[in-house]
């Protein structure tokens, strides 16, 4: 197929591309940096530059695709960040803005597929519960317009195209905010707000890439994209901890997660998120089944 991609440089999208080309697609990767488009172009990716909140010319980037994967982002590089005012603007405009002007352009030019990035931890708290694609949502104050974004999608079914949502669980890897939570865990504490007895569900950055080329072929709708089993918090903390030779950590007090206010309170919420409908409709499995799994691997990666 010929795929357009946003955020091909990001978390997700940098892994995926490499996937989607090696699957024999042709991808065109949007950038407006040209340093950033001269990484793509080796690739193998055919870079473009567009402006992301402009309807016009994304429909120039876009005409002669047959499918648009819409995975651009702004997220905090560091945990720290994500807690201070301002940090979540830009990503808020590109989610409310950027993919209502995606799925505008993508319609406007005949495109049949759009895949929509989400975010999984907006479910209630669900205790010992599975959660299901049907469970109800309440997303916080900082990340309320992942429901535009969603809603961008919804939009282009009903246009007569196939929306895909994609509810990434919470992102891991080896990167710049793992390497924050090793050293939250050096320092004696767990980088997980709540309950330690709490599910907390993670998804390996690698295993969102393939979910993302597995849902080129899946019907229309939203699909959770998770890990087979879930952890307890507490477990999710120390097994991390044990890979990476560091003392078993202590749990965050409650009154240090209080003065988080709302975004603490959303990422304390006991959520065992499952994968049941995106293994039934792509065939797709994790590579790690559990994030203890990956340990061993993220932890070198780091020390590389």
């Amino acid at each position: 197929m010929r795929v357009f991609v946003t955020g091909a440089t990001g978390a997700v999208g940098s892994k995926a591309l490499p996937l989607l080309i090696e699957a024999g697609h042709q991808v065109t990767a949007l950038s407006r940096s040209a340093q950033n488009r001269e990484r793509l172009a080796k690739l193998g990716a055919s870079p473009v530059a567009a402006d992301l909140f402009d309807v016009a010319s994304l429909r120039r980037a876009i005409a002669g695709h047959e499918a648009v994967m819409n995975l651009a982002t702004a997220m905090p590089r560091s945990a720290k960040r994500m807690l201070l005012p301002g940090t979540w603007r830009m990503t808020d405009r590109i989610r409310r803005v950027g993919s209502a002007a995606v799925a505008a352009a993508a319609r406007a030019e005949g495109v049949a597929r759009m895949i929509q990035e989400s975010f999984a931890p907006i479910y209630v708290d669900r205790g010992d519960e599975w959660i299901d694609e049907s469970t109800p949502v309440a997303p916080a104050r900082y990340n309320r317009t992942t429901l535009d974004a969603e809603r961008a999608a919804e939009h282009f079914t009903a246009d007569g195209g196939m929306g895909v949502v994609l509810r990434f669980a919470a992102l891991y890897g080896p990167d710049a905010i793992m390497r924050e939570m090793l050293d939250v865990m050096r320092r004696g504490w767990s980088p997980l707000p709540g309950d330690p007895s709490a599910f907390f569900t993670s998804v390996a950055q690698s295993d969102a890439a393939s979910a993302v080329v597995a849902s080129l072929a899946i019907p229309p709708g939203i699909y959770n994209v998770a890990e087979d089993e879930p952890m307890r918090r507490g477990d999710w903390a120390r097994s991390l901890a044990a890979a990476a030779g560091i003392a078993p950590p202590r749990s965050i007090p409650r009154w240090l997660t209080a003065l988080g206010g709302s975004t603490m309170r959303l990422l304390s919420r006991s959520q065992r998120i499952s994968n049941r409908r995106l293994r039934a409709a792509a065939g797709w499995s994790p590579q790690y089944a559990c994030a203890s799994d990956a340990w061993g691997e993220v932890v070198a990666a780091l020390g590389r």
